[in-house]
């Protein structure tokens, strides 16, 4: 086990920066590949999956386990193994003739190899009853949630391929989707054949030049209030599930500067592997397409196999 007085810098074979699925996998393998991990947890432990209430898709739980719970196992199994656990973030990465020294808001670190983890989060329309109903009816992921709406009436908030998925995704469970978009017609972002598809679904419902004014309920959503931005008219719909369908942002601002991102920030990686030897990407923050935690586990996984290749390479 590594020990480190505060504000020291930690020592070790392999950093591991963000504390999901994906985190925690690589630094499972990791330490079991025989390296010494440190993983900092950043500002959010857990990731997207704190604000899922029961997650009945990751493979070995047949009744189904709460999100948060499966990331508190995770941590404790990565720790049990001996990963050093931080809580605090790391700000920036720099390559140097040890490895990469990890600059960072709590402990600073010294590494020989990275695995960034950092995940990406849901852009979300930012009103306070979103937040209050997170987790209870509004959600930021129709392939995680749909199954729980089953014969239920629900609302897709987007316009652009992420939406147009989410309510077909939505209209194979839901009694009915609504789709809420803020600009008229003709400003939908959605690929012609894909915003197509939706309008023909006979499941599927558009209102246009529309935007959520506040969502209903108290312990759980029971509606949405609606304004049409041209008319002013104000709609209550009543719906039991909104899936907020605007993009995600992927968790790589400190690390631009260093590696290699496209125009939204996703890291760019063949396998793990990104622009810098060295450095692996594992999980959301390199995975634009299918975004789930049994995806971010498998890809924690390869990185860290990846990560032990490299450092054996190297000895």
């Amino acid at each position: 086990m590594m020990s480190a007085m505060p504000n020291e810098t930690i020592k070790c074979d392999i950093a591991v920066i963000g504390a999901g699925p994906a985190g925690y996998s690589a630094a499972v393998y990791a330490v079991r590949a025989g390296f010494s991990v440190a993983l900092w947890m950043g500002p959010e432990p857990g990731g997207q999956l704190t604000t899922t209430n029961e997650v009945e898709n990751f493979i070995g739980f047949p009744e189904g386990i709460l999100g948060p719970e499966l990331m508190e196992r995770s941590k404790k199994q990565a720790e049990r193994l001996g990963a050093k656990l931080i809580s605090g973030s790391v700000t920036k990465i720099v390559k140097n003739e040890n490895g990469f020294a990890l600059e960072s808001d709590s402990q600073p670190g010294q590494a020989r190899a990275v695995i960034v983890a950092t995940g990406a989060v849901a852009k979300w329309l930012g009103i306070p009853s979103e937040q209050k109903l997170k987790g209870r009816g509004i959600s930021g992921c129709a392939t995680c949630d749909g199954f729980f709406f089953r014969g239920k009436k629900v609302a897709v908030i987007g316009a652009g391929d992420v939406a147009m998925e989410d309510a077909e995704t939505m209209s194979k469970f839901a009694e009915s989707v609504t789709v809420l978009v803020r600009k008229p017609e003709s400003g939908v972002r959605a690929s012609r054949a894909m915003f197509e598809r939706a309008k023909n679904n006979p499941k599927i419902t558009f209102m246009f030049s529309t935007e959520v004014d506040e969502f209903l309920g108290d312990q759980k959503l029971s509606g949405i209030r609606a304004k049409n931005n041209v008319t002013g008219e104000s709609t209550e719909i009543a719906v039991e599930g909104a899936f907020i369908a605007i993009g995600h942002r992927p968790n790589t601002e400190p690390f631009r500067d260093l590696i290699e991102c496209d125009e939204e920030g996703y890291i760019k990686a063949q396998g793990t592997k990104t622009n810098v030897e060295g450095i692996f990407a594992a999980g959301d923050v390199a995975d634009r397409v299918y975004r789930q935690a049994i995806t971010s586990a498998g890809t924690g996984c390869m990185a860290a196999l990846d990560a032990k290749k490299y450092l054996e390479s190297k000895a």
